[in-house]
C-alpha cells in the first residue's frame, strides 16, 4: 500500500429505511430496494433534474418493489415524474422494471447497448426446463449428481420471473459519454467481468462515481461463466477493467455501488480487490497439481462451506477461474469419463 494512502470508510453507517431515501449530495437521493436471495438488497440512486428525476437501476418486477416505489415516488421524489432510468448492467435486480417505468411513467431508457441486448433477448427466452446446453455445462462443471437430476425436473428462474416486458426503444451510452443529471456532468467509463458492458458513472465536476455492481466495498462480484458463453473469461474482463479504472480512481471519490454502502478510499479498495483475485487464482494454481473438477476447487477457492443457496454462483465462478488459468496457459483439461471436465496444471 502507498503510504499515506486511505483505507475505505463509509461515511453513510446506515443504509435507509424501507420506502425513505438519504441524500447523499445535493440533488442525489439513495434508496433500496429489497431480494429475495443474497445479497438481499440493490441500491437505487435518484438524480433532480429540476421537473422531473433520472434514476440509476431499478430493482426487481415484483408487486413489492413496484409499491416500494410507488411510496417513493409520492413521498421522497415529490410527486415528480421519473423522465429517465439509467440501467448500469442487464442483471434482473437492476434493470427489472426498467421497461414499466418505460410503460407506465413514459420513461426514457439509457443503456449500454449489450447491456438491452442482452436483458431484451433473456426476457423472451422463457423455459419449462432446463436447455440441453445448461444440463451439459452443469455436467461439464461437476455438479453433484443429485442436484443436477433435481434441477433437470423443475423449472428454473427464468428472467422473465422477475424483469418487466422491455419494450423496443432505448439510448446507448458507451465509454467516454458524457451526459448530465442532477445537476452535474457524469462520464461513462464502461466495465466487464460481473457483466458485459457495465456502465460506470464518473463526476467530472464533482467526486461522486455511480458503480453498479463493477466496484463493491466488502464483497467482490460474482464473475460467473454461463452455458451462453462457456469459454468466458469473466475474471480477466474484470480484472483488466479494474486495472484500467483504478488509473483515475481518487481517495477523495465518494463511491455509490450497487450493494452495500457508500465508501470512499477507492484506491486502496481497487488494490485489494485485486490483490483478492491474485490470491484466489494462486490457491486453486496449488489445488490443481492433482486434477479436480470446478466444484471441486470450492474449498480452495473460498475456504468456506457452500450452501445450497450459494451453490449455483459459486460453481460458475469456478469455471469463471479456472478458464482464467486454461486462457493463460496455466491449466490444461480432459473429459473424464462421465463427461466431467478435470481440469490440472500444465506440464512446463
Amino acid at each position: 500500500m502507498d503510504p499515506g494512502a486511505r483505507t475505505v470508510r463509509f461515511p453513510f453507517a446506515e443504509p435507509p429505511e424501507a420506502g425513505a431515501a438519504v441524500e447523499i449530495a445535493a440533488s442525489v437521493l439513495w434508496t433500496r430496494l429489497p431480494l429475495p436471495l443474497r445479497p438481499d438488497h440493490v441500491n437505487v440512486y435518484a438524480l433532480d433534474d429540476g421537473e422531473g428525476w433520472t434514476i440509476v437501476d431499478t430493482g426487481i418486477d415484483t408487486g413489492k418493489t413496484r409499491a416500494i416505489w410507488a411510496a417513493l415516488l409520492s413521498g421522497p421524489l415529490g410527486g415528480r415524474p421519473v423522465r429517465r432510468v439509467i440501467v448500469t448492467h442487464h442483471h434482473p435486480d437492476h434493470v427489472g422494471l426498467a421497461g414499466w417505468f418505460q410503460t407506465a411513467h413514459g420513461a426514457e431508457l439509457w443503456i449500454p447497448r449489450t447491456s438491452w441486448l442482452l436483458a431484451r433477448m433473456m426476457r423472451l427466452d422463457v423455459q419449462p426446463r432446463p436447455t440441453p446446453q445448461t444440463l451439459e455445462y452443469w455436467l461439464g462443471a461437476g455438479m453433484d449428481p443429485a442436484i443436477l437430476a433435481e434441477r433437470a425436473e423443475s423449472r428454473p428462474l427464468n428472467y422473465a420471473d422477475s424483469v418487466a416486458e422491455m419494450p423496443l426503444g432505448f439510448r446507448r451510452i458507451a465509454q467516454g459519454d458524457v451526459l448530465v443529471a442532477g445537476g452535474r456532468r457524469w462520464r461513462v467509463e464502461i466495465g466487464h467481468g460481473h457483466a458485459p458492458e457495465q456502465a460506470t458513472l464518473w463526476g467530472e465536476d464533482h467526486d461522486l462515481v455511480l458503480a453498479g455492481d463493477q466496484i463493491l466495498a466488502r464483497i467482490t462480484p460474482n464473475l460467473g461463466v454461463y452455458a451462453t458463453e462457456p469459454g468466458a473469461d469473466t475474471v480477466g474482463d474484470w480484472l483488466a477493467s479494474c486495472r484500467r479504472l483504478a488509473k483515475i480512481a481518487k481517495d477523495a471519490h465518494l463511491v455509490l455501488p450497487g450493494h452495500g454502502l457508500p465508501f470512499t478510499g477507492l484506491p486502496d479498495r481497487f488494490r485489494r480487490l485485486i490483490a483478492h483475485q491474485d490470491e484466489a487464482l494462486e490457491r486453486l494454481r496449488a489445488a490443481l497439481v492433482r486434477p479436480r473438477s470446478a466444484t471441486e476447487c470450492f474449498d480452495a477457492l473460498y475456504r468456506r462451506r457452500i450452501g445450497p443457496g450459494e451453490y449455483g454462483l459459486a460453481l460458475v465462478e469456478a469455471v469463471g477461474h479456472l478458464n482464467h488459468l486454461l486462457l493463460r496457459g496455466e491449466v490444461t483439461r480432459a473429459r473424464s469419463g462421465d463427461g466431467v471436465w478435470m481440469w490440472r496444471l500444465a506440464d512446463v
